[in-house]
């Protein structure tokens, strides 16, 4: 995430993407949200580790900046467990890409709402100071920063 001013020393690594999904099977019963205000009056299944998490976030195709109050029966700090309700067809799910990335490819998901766009979380590495960094250190960051390059998350380990 975002880092505050720290007398640690830090090196972005790239950005974590966010992506809003549901199962074929939800969305035929429930019909797909066409605008954000549509999320309303959906099953929202929260990853609760998000401050504000009961208040999404995201912008238009055209840009602009919206916020959606949404609800729902299941609340978790576990992104497993949200993912395997989406999978399972009891709502729809806002989290990291990687975490949906297999279940997107495999068609066990869809992606929701797939013009907006959704806040991305920063990634650093973070070590104890910025003068005294050791080679071992330095290149194992230059290793973390091409692996966090450009769609991370779809690329073999």
């Amino acid at each position: 995430g975002r880092l505050a001013d720290s007398s640690l020393g830090a090196r972005s690594l790239g950005m974590n993407p966010w992506v809003m999904v549901a199962s074929p099977a939800y969305l035929r019963r429930h019909g797909t949200p066409r605008r954000a205000q549509d999320l309303s009056s959906h099953t929202a299944l929260i990853y609760s580790s998000v401050v504000g998490d009961d208040v999404w976030h995201m912008q238009t195709p055209r840009g602009e900046p919206v916020s959606v109050p949404v609800s729902g029966r299941l609340r978790s700090n576990n992104l497993s467990a949200v993912l395997a309700a989406a999978r399972d067809g009891m709502g729809i799910a806002l989290m990291p890409r990687y975490v949906a990335h297999d279940s997107l490819a495999a068609g066990r998901v869809k992606e929701v709402l797939a013009g907006h766009v959704l806040p991305e979380q920063e990634i650093h590495a973070v070590f104890p100071s910025p003068r005294l960094l050791p080679a071992k250190v330095s290149h194992f960051l230059a290793f973390l920063q091409g692996r966090f390059a450009g769609d991370w998350w779809a690329q073999s380990p």
